[in-house]
């Protein structure tokens, strides 16, 4: 299907980002995170499948995945993985130290220098301040200008603190910014005691009145800027259909629309709890034609109306599946 944007006035562009982000912190799980992307792919906007999008990222982790006293061989490996042809999709990120750390300059200065056309995004742990993503944003720019490069890398940042908690909206709406990922298991780690530490996993990452306020807080603050929020990890890696449970709540109840992966078994139920079901496509496309068909008017379906106020939410549907929209 191929179809101009609908004259719906008001329709919100989202980061066009895979709805699964599998992380990997050494050479062996990074190679076979590389070979899962072909398997998932999405053809939207694309004339050919060899020209699709995977519907997974994969983020080379230097923080908390990753060995410690390895750090400039690991940021050496990891420029060679992003120069390799296994990266047949450009959809690599790389999650650097957290802006306090002694090694966060060195990780973007080589990072940077060595493969700053190849990295798609720059994730940020335990961000406590606009001030630090800030000083991030400028160390990036400047190693860019130095390399001779002029794209802007976008920025993700992990929500893993109180204090990011409280300027939210601020962080949203920095331009760079692409989207607010919840580290669910250093943020309760920072609150002393006062949350159980099965509020790390289900069902008390989402029923816990606290934690479901952060949830909330972190998905509102993303839409609002146009940016998308990003669910945490599964820690059950035995049982990927906990993966799926978490997915399809997270989406569902709180509206995040991206979430981590940890286990290669976790990407098919991550993806088909954080992407619209067939019948749901089905709806979306039957209103959406049924809508182009009467010049974006009232139309009835099944007995129930809809005007463009309902079609923008269906249109919505269709663009987040990957899927092409009209024919």
């Amino acid at each position: 299907m191929c179809m101009h944007t609908p004259p719906l006035e008001i329709i919100h562009s989202l980061p066009n980002i895979a709805p699964c982000e599998h992380i990997a912190g050494n050479e062996k799980f990074a190679l076979k995170a590389f070979g899962l992307q072909g398997r998932y792919l999405s053809s939207q906007g694309c004339s050919l499948p060899s020209q699709g999008r995977s519907l997974v990222d994969v983020t080379l982790d230097l923080e908390d995945g990753a060995p410690i006293g390895q750090e400039d061989l690991l940021r050496k490996l990891f420029v060679t993985m992003l120069h390799s042809s296994q990266n047949a999709f450009g959809q690599v990120g790389v999650r650097i130290h957290a802006p306090n750390s002694s090694e966060v300059t060195r990780d973007i200065e080589l990072l940077i220098s060595g493969a700053g056309a190849r990295i798609s995004y720059i994730t940020i742990p335990k961000v406590r301040s606009v001030r630090e993503v800030l000083w991030i944003a400028g160390l990036i720019e400047h190693y860019m200008k130095n390399a001779g490069l002029s794209r802007t890398i976008p920025l993700h940042l992990l929500i893993e603190t109180p204090e990011a908690l409280a300027v939210l909206p601020h962080l949203a709406a920095l331009p760079q910014v692409e989207s607010l990922d919840l580290g669910l298991m250093d943020f309760i780690s920072q609150l002393g005691g006062a949350v159980p530490a099965e509020c790390m996993r289900s069902p008390g990452q989402f029923d816990h009145k606290l934690i479901s306020s952060i949830n909330s807080q972190i998905v509102l603050a993303a839409l609002g800027a146009n940016k998308v929020a990003n669910h945490n990890v599964t820690i059950d890696v035995r049982d990927p259909e906990q993966a799926y449970a978490d997915a399809y709540r997270a989406r569902h109840e709180f509206g995040f629309l991206r979430m981590w992966s940890i286990h290669p078994e976790q990407i098919d139920p991550i993806i088909r709890g954080m992407t619209p079901s067939h019948q749901e496509l089905e709806h979306a496309r039957e209103i959406i034609t049924a809508a182009a068909a009467a010049n974006w008017g009232p139309i009835q379906i099944d007995g129930k109306l809809h005007d463009r106020a309902s079609f923008r939410y269906f249109w919505g549907v269709l663009q987040r599946s990957g899927e092409p929209l009209l024919k």
